[in-house]
């Protein structure tokens, strides 16, 4: 369907933060969202089926239109996407270039203290995807940590239906071992019965909330220690909202998760 792109990014930003976060927070979700969008459209992904973007989080960014939005938020409707539609006005034509072209301004829920280099989910490294501090605590964000207990027959047949070369020995303590770190401190790799695991695959065979992730073997079961929530790249959005609580403005906010990238503002139609 045909819709504006003010339409569209209220859509966005409401399903991809919560209204109730700063509004500073709101518009730096999105200018990222109009950002993002602009890459995917330079992109042509989409070209040869008749349009420009997709509602499918995994491939472009998730959306929801007026009566999920209804569903979702009841009678706080009407505040909240006033709200969202007034944070997107307030950013009119912003988005975020390197070179003159739009960034791949990805985003994330919660990153523990630090986010993650792009080169680490998905191999490429980008300028303005490295490390940066986020001040996420456990104080400021309430679901911040989380534990999965698995145990150790499920968590041997987990990955034995991934990756079937694993061989497991009969003490449990030894099945993980060479773990490696990445520079924001989450895991990049580690051997699971011989076999080389990255961080992210074991991340989405255990439906772990993250990669920042401790274990131990409590005798028994496996129990993974998790912090954060999300691949970690680009700008956190509970870092944004507790940045913009302590003051900052929403382009101070994206300098922060997008170092370097400069904020370019266009006039007129949406460039494609």
């Amino acid at each position: 369907m045909d819709i504006s792109i003010n339409d569209y990014l209220t859509g966005v930003v409401a399903a991809e933060m919560p209204a109730s976060f700063n509004v500073e927070a709101l518009k730096a979700q999105a200018v990222a969202a109009r950002t993002y969008a602009l890459h995917k459209i330079s992109k042509k992904s989409h070209f040869h089926q008749g349009y420009d973007i997709c509602d499918n989080y995994a491939c472009c960014s998730a959306y929801l239109g007026p009566s999920e939005l209804k569903a979702k938020w009841g009678g706080d409707y009407d505040k909240y996407i006033e709200k969202i539609r007034s944070a997107v006005e307030a950013t009119d034509g912003l988005y975020l270039t390197w070179a003159g072209e739009p960034i791949l301004a990805v985003f994330h829920s919660s990153s523990p203290g630090k986010t993650e280099g792009s080169e680490n989910v998905w191999k490429n490294p980008l300028p303005y995807l490295v490390p940066v501090d986020s001040p996420e605590t456990p104080e400021r964000v309430s679901n911040l940590l989380s534990t999965l207990s698995i145990s150790a027959e499920d968590f041997k047949n987990t990955v034995l239906g991934r990756f079937p070369n694993a061989h497991f020995v009969d003490d449990p303590n030894l099945w993980i071992s060479g773990v490696l770190y990445t520079e924001s401190g989450r895991v990049k790799s580690l051997r699971v019965g011989g076999v080389d695991i990255s961080g992210s695959d074991l991340r989405f065979l255990l439906g772990l909330r993250s990669t920042a992730f401790s274990f131990k073997y409590d005798g028994g079961s496996f129990v993974f220690s998790v912090a954060g929530y999300g691949h970690g790249v680009g700008m956190s959005q509970y870092g944004a909202n507790i940045l913009a609580a302590d003051g900052a403005t929403f382009d101070e906010i994206l300098a922060n998760y997008y170092p370097g990238a400069e904020l370019t503002s266009f006039s007129g139609s949406f460039p494609s």
